[in-house]
């Protein structure tokens, strides 16, 4: 079946093969990894800069409801919010997207409509992926049909972690058939790891080369459902994967931490690892975006206090 890299077209060619390229990438140095992270987390700020970069990462926000309780008219406020996270200052950027179930894609949608802000969908029996794979693909349509902008699915992590690399991989290429359509753009395709399950940085960087040989749009670290999500470190490997990977095949993708990113000084520290590490091409919302809620009030709250010299604490913002 065909890859968006047609470079790599021998190493997907059968599952012996792809198990061949995968584990013959080059081995992480963890040591190095997580002190590279660390150091990068500490470069200063300016205010000047600081003020663009909290602009910058509201934009770049998956604004996320994701719970049993969710209910039409939740989604409507989060879709509000979204559009006008500061009600009270209209130069606030929108956030990139609102990312519901796929019951709930069709009132994001409606909500959403002529603003601008994506919808994104959760599909393939999120946050487990554990059904059949026809039911993960009516999932996946479901979202497709009601006019989901985009679509984060999570990997088999049983195959992968099992060494079945082709199962999973053409399960990714049968998700991203299902984002196709007739009558306008295909929804554009995340693909979760679920990096604290994944176990080593080999596995993560081999999931990420995955991800993107089977033509995801955007590979994502976590579901935000399990203890280890987003880190500098993890985050770091991947986005030496996605320049990696331009570099040899002129194919863009992008990035997407997930889960535990909570303050404007954790937002911005993962900024510093985008532009340092894959450069200033990615410093958009169509190329990384952040999947959080409470990380949105903290942002806001920090932009006032720029704007205004004055804290104003978590009354000022909505609880979602």
């Amino acid at each position: 079946m065909p890859t968006t890299a047609p470079a790599f077209s021998d190493a997907t060619a059968s599952d012996s093969a792809l198990r061949r390229f995968l584990h013959g990438l080059p081995g992480v140095d963890a040591v190095g990894l997580e002190a590279r992270a660390a150091s990068l987390g500490t470069r200063s700020i300016k205010t000047t800069a600081k003020a663009y970069a909290i602009d910058l990462a509201i934009s770049m926000i998956d604004l996320t409801t994701l719970e049993g309780a969710d209910t039409p008219g939740k989604v409507r406020a989060l879709a509000a919010k979204a559009v006008h996270p500061d009600p009270t200052d209209r130069t606030t950027p929108r956030t990139a997207a609102v990312c519901v179930y796929p019951d709930m894609a069709a009132t994001a949608v409606a909500a959403l409509a002529g603003s601008g802000v994506k919808v994104a969908s959760v599909a393939t029996a999120f946050p487990a992926g554990r059904a059949a794979l026809d039911v993960k693909l009516a999932d996946v349509r479901d979202a497709v049909a009601v006019g989901a902008d985009e679509i984060d699915m999570v990997i088999d992590r049983g195959a992968f972690l099992s060494g079945r690399y082709l199962k999973v991989y053409e399960e990714i290429l049968a998700v991203k058939a299902e984002c196709a359509r007739a009558d306008g753009p295909d929804a554009r395709l995340k693909v979760i790891f679920e990096t604290g399950e994944l176990s080593t940085y080999d596995n993560i960087r081999r999931a990420s080369w995955l991800g993107m040989l089977a033509g995801a749009h955007f590979i994502k670290t976590s579901t935000g459902k399990v203890g280890t999500n987003a880190t500098p470190a993890n985050t770091l490997l991947m986005l030496e994967a996605v320049r990696d990977f331009r570099a040899q095949t002129g194919v863009q993708i992008g990035v997407k931490p997930a889960g535990g990113i909570r303050t404007s000084k954790d937002a911005i520290k993962f900024l510093v690892l985008v532009n340092e590490t894959a450069g200033e091409d990615w410093l958009d919302n169509h190329w990384f975006r952040f999947g959080a809620s409470s990380l949105l009030n903290d942002l806001l709250m920090q932009r006032q206090k720029l704007s205004t010299g004055r804290y104003s604490g978590p009354d000022y913002v909505t609880v979602d």
